[in-house]
């Protein structure tokens, strides 16, 4: 403001014998009156705030940080590295006095496999009866999903709400070509086996499981995340 006003008045001044040089001494004046009262008033306000009580402020020493231990419950990977054969001074013979462990946090990648399980034939020489253990049980029938692998996709989509076609373009990235109709069509499978246990204890059921629903952000009846057609029902009352 002062700045402008500044600027303002030094405008004028250039001005003050031009045509109009009695209406521009007149404001000429009145600018340099609200200059002046200007900077009085922030001189005040300058000693009144040199003036006010002041807090202090004791020092202190900032404490280290001090990390919290890994959880008990994670794998220990133990890893030695070597020690000299010999002492690297005068080459005698070394003894162990104690140790220093370096403890680093590590994750260990999600990989994809194919369980390939074999039912062999076998054939009598007697009779010539063939025999062959039975089929591998899967959790769908004639599906070629695992066990391990519906478990990551029903979590993903009723534990952290991720619908199927995001879980389809993560899964895309990792080079696993999973379309989305076939990952609704294993849910839906999933759902209809597990409903026995939703009707064996819907209150236990939904205690335990509250998130699995079908109905997540408003989807209507028979309609699941982002439209797809697994929307059904995990704990069914």
């Amino acid at each position: 403001m002062v700045a402008h006003l500044k600027l303002v008045i030094a405008k004028l001044k250039r001005e003050r014998f031009g045509p109009s040089a009695e209406r521009g001494g007149k404001l000429l004046d009145q600018l340099e009156l609200q200059l002046e009262e200007l900077g009085v008033s922030a001189t005040e306000d300058e000693l009144a705030a040199a003036g006010q009580d002041r807090t202090v402020v004791p020092s202190f020493t900032r404490k280290k940080p001090v990390r919290a231990p890994f959880p008990a419950h994670l794998p220990r990977e133990r890893v030695v590295i070597a020690a000299p054969a010999a002492c690297p001074c005068c080459g005698g013979k070394l003894a162990k006095l104690g140790e220093d462990v370096t403890e680093t946090f590590e994750v260990v990648p999600r990989q994809w496999k194919v369980v390939q399980t074999v039912h062999e034939k076998f054939t009598c020489r007697s009779c010539e009866k063939i025999t062959q253990p039975p089929a591998p049980f899967h959790t769908i029938a004639r599906g070629r999903a695992g066990a391990s692998l519906l478990t990551m996709i029903l979590y993903a989509k009723y534990g952290h709400h991720q619908p199927l076609n995001r879980q389809s373009e993560s899964l895309a990235r990792e080079g696993i070509d999973l379309d989305v109709s076939t990952m609704a069509d294993w849910v839906g499978a999933c759902t209809a086996a597990l409903a026995p246990l939703g009707r064996a204890d819907p209150a236990a059921c939904a205690r335990r499981c509250p998130a699995a629903r079908g109905r997540h952000h408003g989807a209507g009846p028979g309609q699941g995340q982002n439209g797809d057609r697994s929307g059904v029902d995990l704990c069914p009352r």
